[in-house]
């Protein structure tokens, strides 16, 4: 019997409850979740290193009196700067990385009250949207491990859906916090561009593409959590617009009648699962049943526009970071240190001028402002978040073919070859995440809510855009459709 048996049906903000009313010490928090995480791991692989002493021992010590002092917490190993332990990308070049002071998200967690216990596997630098690192090895979905939990914060969504954490942190630069939450049956938010900070060690992330938050069991949660994270940093280069109210307020209110509009076409691939349609369309009934206006209705996308431009911008800040590590640790790239389509990838972002790379920014300013009028008659956009259900382990690996045109690229490393190889990736890299990429490129806050299971019952989310810098009508619409068809109760057999 497990210690805390309540621990794996409360929420961060009822553990954190039970903690400021005596009842559950940080401690008993702690061990509950290591004991979880030693349980149920060896079959995920969720977690790749561990902090318990630390843990254990700020836990018997004085904690900030945060929303979710002694709660247990994740950190996904990118991104997230913890200070003295290594942060590797899942990339075996990252390895010995360490920084000797938090990152600023990771200071605000600390003063919340949270207590890190570990950290998460990622896809290797976060580029893929599978958790498949030759450096870990593939993290696993609890709800059957053939399949994948998604990426690139997959290790994130599998602990917090099998119960080793409440939540956990993400980042999501293509639908990277929203995707393993779809995989995973788990919600995810990513917040609009500039609303948590990412300094002081990167400026912005991939452009303004990449943000961080995390994965969480509630809407409640995920909304307590960016009311003590948000806000600009020292010297950020934007900051999004300040929010109205607190959006735990705001997860309590009722969103009114809202205008939504809702596709089930691809946005940046070209096939839909028939899973992910009738999710959708499951959703835009209960949206209907609540009293919202429901049309459906989708935004003109030039396809392959988009895809080349974010492509461009990864593949070029790929090359920057892995040149700006190079130089902080002394230490030379080489081709063994990472994953074929990692370096490969850098290569091809070495190959663009200047000219380009700010053509690519102006086609990313352009979509959000396209979409921004768009927006001006409607209070959301629902797709799939993905646009087939969780893959089988494996099912991103490169064919033997691809394998070969790698390595004969890499040994004589043309630049026509390139250009031609990242345009034949721009027509196939997104049938998978085809529609969460363009809320990155826009900069809006999206999210994935849990409300369907496929006959296999395996997950598939529910995928919402908001208006630039209105999380709030996205988190009351969110705990509108939580309390309207609960997912918390529904556990995989890993949990």
């Amino acid at each position: 019997m497990p210690s805390l048996p309540d621990y794996d049906r409360l929420d961060a903000t009822e553990l954190a409850a039970l903690v400021r009313r005596k009842e559950v010490s940080p401690s008993e928090l702690v061990e509950a979740a290591i004991e979880r995480i030693e349980a149920r791991n060896p079959p995920l692989n969720a977690v790749v290193a561990r902090s318990y002493d630390r843990a254990r021992q700020q836990a018997r010590g004085p904690l900030p009196e945060g929303p979710f002092r002694g709660v247990p917490f994740l950190l996904k190993d990118m991104l997230a700067v913890d200070a003295g332990t290594c942060t590797t990308n899942a990339c075996r070049f990252f390895q010995g990385f360490v920084q000797q002071g938090d990152s600023e998200l990771v200071r605000r967690l600390k003063s919340a009250g949270l207590l890190i216990v570990g950290k998460t596997n990622t896809s290797e630098m976060g580029i893929l949207p599978v958790t498949e690192p030759r450096l870990y090895g593939p993290t696993r979905n609890p709800w059957n491990t053939a399949y994948t939990p998604g990426g690139s914060s997959g290790g994130s969504a599998a602990a917090v859906a099998s119960g080793m954490v409440p939540m956990a942190h993400g980042g999501d630069g293509g639908g990277s916090i929203r995707i393993p939450a779809s995989c995973c049956g788990v919600f995810g938010l990513k917040p609009t561009r500039g609303r948590n900070p990412m300094g002081p060690y990167v400026g912005e992330g991939w452009h303004g593409i990449a943000v961080e938050h995390a994965l969480t069991r509630s809407v409640r949660d995920s909304a307590a959590l960016l009311d003590v994270t948000q806000g600009p940093d020292l010297g950020a280069p934007y900051v999004a617009p300040a929010p109205a109210a607190p959006y735990a307020e705001e997860a309590a209110r009722e969103p009114g009648r809202l205008r939504i509009a809702f596709s089930t076409r691809s946005l940046l691939g070209t096939t839909v699962h028939p899973d992910c349609v009738e999710a959708v369309q499951r959703a835009a009934a209960l949206c209907e049943k609540l009293g919202h206006s429901v049309e459906e209705d989708a935004p003109e996308v030039d396809r392959k526009a988009l895809s080349k431009a974010f492509l461009v911008l990864v593949a070029a800040e790929t090359a920057a970071e892995i040149d700006s590590a190079a130089e902080s640790m002394r230490k030379e790239p080489r081709p063994r240190d990472f994953e074929p389509g990692t370096w490969m990838l850098a290569q091809i972002g070495r190959k663009f001028r200047a000219d380009e790379l700010a053509r690519a920014v102006h086609r990313m300013r352009a979509a959000g402002r396209e979409l921004a009028g768009w927006f001006e008659k409607r209070d959301a956009f629902l797709t799939p978040t993905v646009a087939a259900p969780p893959l089988r382990v494996g099912a991103l690996d490169q064919k033997p073919a691809e394998k070969l045109a790698l390595a004969v690229l890499r040994a004589f490393p043309s630049e026509t070859a390139m250009r031609k190889l990242l345009d034949q990736i721009a027509e196939q890299a997104f049938e998978f995440a085809a529609f969460t990429p363009l809320a990155n490129l826009t900069g809006q806050p999206a999210v994935s809510i849990p409300l369907h299971w496929n006959a296999q019952g395996l997950p598939i989310g529910s995928h919402f855009f908001a208006r630039f810098g209105d999380e709030a009508t996205l988190l009351r619409l969110a705990a509108q459709l939580e309390k309207a068809q609960p997912w918390a109760e529904r556990r995989p057999p890993l949990s």
